[in-house]
């Protein structure tokens, strides 16, 4: 208990600021008690809940719908106030600037008329942008779901493979589905692709097999000529929840593992398969979870291919990016491509395709978002299906990735 004392003074400390700097703008503002009294009441239960939710709920509280629920609250009530925060708090340094260099100089400043009227209302309509995204992001975004197409062209690509079309999905984490309308949609989405191949790089629940209960008839329905695939995600092994005993996690682990053959999908756990096609291959290779700082390191890229030849065109199916990063990238056996998901683009961010793609997750993963290309070998890191821990998406929407192989 005690090595959270410190991260929750300092989060305590946060939102006093917030919240000082946030009433402020009101006050100025108006002066209607009524508005005042509900922002008052307003915050304070947001913050209440979150952390009765913390403290009442099991280790596994990330996962849950009601955590999700606290922490999407709490994100839509405090990030609009950080712009209040910086904006006031801004003027306040400059009006303590100006304070000074009158005393310096022995002078006399007067504060500007209406200044401090007109930040707070610059401020609070500042701060409508993210908090209209996040409401957009819970109710919306979270299904919005966008189709992103790539034709990748490789000089060694059998010619029976020229055209051949993967869909890639990643990170269902069907633990955290409400709808089902929405979901049957996204499905028919991937079918409408009408792709050769289906991969599906992990993820499939939050921690146990249960959750995929009332979601296997709908993932079921998904069909590609030449077969689905699909590996395992960090959350598959059930490392973020409670168990009564060692035996427990390990029968989940193994329902999780059959979820797959009973969707139609042919799990790889460092193994490989071959994609025939007109008496030429390609060589499918999937690996189990491996990924940095602190994450399962189960996958085993050597055993993976060991009934692979170096010259096969290769196509890879590994949770993390980091383990392209770290290990395969470089590999002498040269994986042509490799298919990822794991960091959904945090959820958050702003992408306008050909201006600006960003989101703090840039900071944890050098590959984090869509396709990118070193030593003639591409990763393709899915944002994924689905989302955890905060109910919805803002400006990172749930992807599903047509990847159309051509013969240079």
């Amino acid at each position: 208990m005690s090595r959270w004392i410190v991260p929750l003074l300092l989060f305590i400390t946060i939102i006093i600021f917030l919240e000082f700097y946030a009433f402020q703008a009101i006050k100025t503002v108006t002066k209607n008690k009524i508005i005042k009294i509900l922002w008052l009441v307003i915050s304070l239960g947001v913050y209440v809940y979150f952390f009765y939710v913390i403290f009442t709920s099991s280790r596994s509280q990330g996962q849950t719908k009601e955590f999700q629920l606290a922490a999407g609250m709490l994100l839509t009530s405090m990030i609009p106030k950080i712009f209040i925060l910086v904006l006031l708090f801004g003027e306040d340094v400059v009006r303590w600037i100006q304070k000074l260099v009158s005393w310096i100089s022995s002078g006399s400043t007067k504060p500007i008329a209406g200044r401090r009227k007109f930040v707070s209302q610059l401020a609070l309509g500042i701060a409508a942008i993210p908090f209209a995204s996040f409401l957009y992001g819970i109710i919306k975004g979270r299904y919005n779901y966008k189709v992103l197409k790539y034709q990748l062209s490789f000089e060694d690509l059998p010619a029976a493979f020229d055209g051949f079309t993967i869909t890639q999905i990643s990170d269902i984490h069907s633990g955290s589905f409400t709808n089902r309308e929405k979901i049957q949609y996204g499905v028919d989405m991937i079918n409408q692709q009408n792709s050769d191949l289906i991969l599906f790089t992990g993820d499939i629940v939050n921690n146990k097999a249960d959750e995929m209960d009332n979601w296997m008839d709908v993932f079921a329905k998904l069909q590609a000529p030449y077969g689905k695939y699909s590996v395992l995600g960090n959350h598959d092994y059930g490392d973020y929840t409670s168990w009564k005993t060692e035996e427990d996690k390990k029968n989940n682990f193994q329902q999780v593992k059959e979820i797959h053959p009973k969707i139609g999908f042919e799990l790889l756990c460092n193994e490989s398969r071959y994609i025939e096609k007109d008496g030429q291959k390609i060589a499918l290779v999937g690996v189990e979870n491996w990924g940095k700082g602190g994450f399962q390191k189960k996958g085993d890229l050597q055993l993976a291919s060991s009934n692979v030849q170096k010259e096969d065109f290769k196509v890879l199916m590994s949770h993390d990016p980091s383990h392209w990063e770290e290990q395969v990238k470089k590999d002498d056996f040269h994986y042509h491509l490799t298919l990822s998901g794991h960091t959904h683009g945090l959820q958050m961010g702003i992408e306008i395709p050909g201006f600006i793609k960003w989101s703090p997750a840039k900071y944890v993963y050098k590959q984090w978002a869509g396709l990118y290309e070193e030593f003639g070998r591409y990763i393709n890191v899915n944002r994924g299906f689905g989302y955890h821990a905060f109910p919805g998406r803002v400006g990172i929407w749930p992807e599903i990735t047509v990847i159309e192989l051509k013969k240079a």
